[in-house]
């Protein structure tokens, strides 16, 4: 028995697959685009709020919308790998991508938390 995907999964699938990773990502690109347009548009409403909240909020958006961005490159890395040692080797370097991703964001998230808390002075 051989490990390779492409006889195990058909290409009309792949292609599929794809397609529908395509258009996931595309719909996410509005979404977040409409998130950083109500973001901005709340920001400037509320022009009084400190600049540490503010940076807090924009720090979260950012790093939610790296990390739904990293998901899809792994989908579409995963639609068009060869076989499962390819599968795990991207899963693998994904997982170590994003530990290291979370580990610098809560790092750079609390600092901006406690700016704007006035506890870092």
């Amino acid at each position: 028995m051989t490990n390779e995907f492409p006889q195990q999964i058909p290409p009309e699938m792949r292609e599929f697959a794809g397609r529908s990773v395509a258009q996931a990502r595309k719909a996410f690109e509005g979404f977040i685009g409409a998130v950083a347009k109500t973001a901005s548009t709340v920001d400037a409403a509320a022009g009084s709020s400190p600049v540490g909240v503010k940076d807090a909020g924009s720090k979260a958006v950012a790093f939610a919308e790296k990390s739904v961005t990293s998901a899809f490159d792994l989908a579409e890395k995963l639609v068009n790998a060869k076989d499962i040692q390819e599968v795990l080797a991207l899963q693998s370097a994904y997982l170590q991508q994003q530990m290291t991703a979370v580990q610098e964001q809560a790092r750079e998230l609390g600092e901006a938390v406690q700016k704007a808390s006035g506890l870092n002075k």
